[in-house]
């Protein structure tokens, strides 16, 4: 299989260094009992490590060049042919109580595609442990008030927990990418499902941030929720989005929803 050559149509940058690639296994720290879902197998490189763990998985993988093979060198992984943000990960649960873990070096131009539907269906996962581009993971990791905090920083840390584990040289992919990497850990709360609540806050984040440099007043006004009146909510709307905290802005939700009713 080495002459399948990545595509860059699907962000493929293949990860070889052996090190990293266990690195990253022992972040996962998979069990026999984990249902594991790996999304990019790609040539197999983690999957290969992962078997070697001893333990029986899903991966899938869009790209049809590399299907069969995988299939042929990995019997016991249940190879899904399918497009990572189409797939239905309902179905791969064995229990009303299962919960997926997942893992991956992800298509970096669909990092944030990839990270909203973990959010949309957090309840049934449980971790997820991804190679992303580093820029990402710092504006993932970031807190309030600093220059990288922004929209997947805010909704992140309302689902989950986030930990950069450790960052990864451009050097161990092929073709080399043109930036740095990092791997992050996302741990997912056991928050309260609240679909309108979840729905009403990441717009209100989005809203928020839609005009960062500028005050939360001016944001909110060139935002869907231009027609309400927010002197009431109780923030501070002479902010600007970056200031605000994860309570400040499920206050704003709340305030929203009250607005709506």
């Amino acid at each position: 299989m080495n002459s399948v050559r990545p595509l860059k149509k699907f962000g493929q940058n293949y990860l070889k260094d052996k090190n990293i690639l266990k690195k990253i296994v022992d972040e996962i720290n998979p069990l026999e009992q984990d249902n594991l879902l790996e999304i990019g197998p790609g040539m197999g490189s983690l999957t290969e490590v992962l078997v070697e763990k001893g333990i029986s998985f899903t991966a899938v993988e869009i790209d049809k060049r590399v299907i069969d093979d995988l299939r042929t060198r990995y019997q016991s992984v249940n190879i899904i042919q399918n497009d990572i943000l189409e797939l239905n990960l309902n179905k791969l649960l064995r229990t009303e109580t299962d919960k997926l873990r997942i893992a991956g070096n992800i298509p970096y131009n669909l990092t944030s595609p990839i990270l909203f539907k973990m959010i949309e269906n957090s309840v049934i996962i449980k971790d997820a442990v991804l190679m992303v581009q580093y820029e990402v993971a710092k504006r993932i990791t970031a807190k309030q008030g600093m220059k990288d905090y922004g929209i997947l920083a805010v909704v992140l840390s309302y689902f989950a927990d986030v930990k950069l584990a450790f960052k990864v040289s451009a050097n161990v992919f092929y073709p080399k990418p043109k930036v740095e990497s990092a791997v992050v850990h996302l741990f997912f709360k056991n928050i309260e499902q609240n679909q309108a609540f979840q729905k009403t806050f990441i717009k209100a984040v989005k809203a928020a941030f839609g005009n960062r440099r500028k005050m939360l007043r001016n944001s909110l006004s060139n935002s869907i929720f231009a027609e309400i009146n927010f002197s009431e909510s109780g923030i501070d709307l002479s902010k600007r989005a970056e200031q605000l905290s994860l309570d400040d802005f499920l206050l704003l939700t709340e305030f929203i929803l009250k607005k709506q009713i």
